[in-house]
């Protein structure tokens, strides 16, 4: 999956949960304050991410996610390691 597709799909994750328009939101929109991510959403949009890319996101790196490029970055990272590490039991 290229870099263009996997933001793109990342944004319409990010879209579906927050309520904005996926043409609303850019890779460097902050979760938080410009889409008013909180952290009840914030689990959303992981658990969305884990179910469509079977992949888990460690629950330290969450704080770290704070715009959509981060979060697109992190799930590049997971997808780019063995399938094996990323299933959680």
């Amino acid at each position: 999956m290229n870099e263009n597709s996997l933001e793109k799909e990342i944004i319409a994750i990010v879209a579906d949960i927050s309520g904005f328009e996926p043409e609303e939101i850019t890779p460097k929109s902050k979760l938080a304050t410009d889409l008013e991510i909180d952290s009840i959403k914030a689990i959303e949009i992981v658990v969305a991410i884990e179910k469509k890319y079977k992949v888990s996101v460690r629950d330290e790196d969450v704080p770290k996610i704070v715009t959509v490029s981060d979060t697109v970055a992190v799930v590049r990272k997971l997808l780019d390691q063995e399938p094996v590490s990323n299933v959680r039991s």
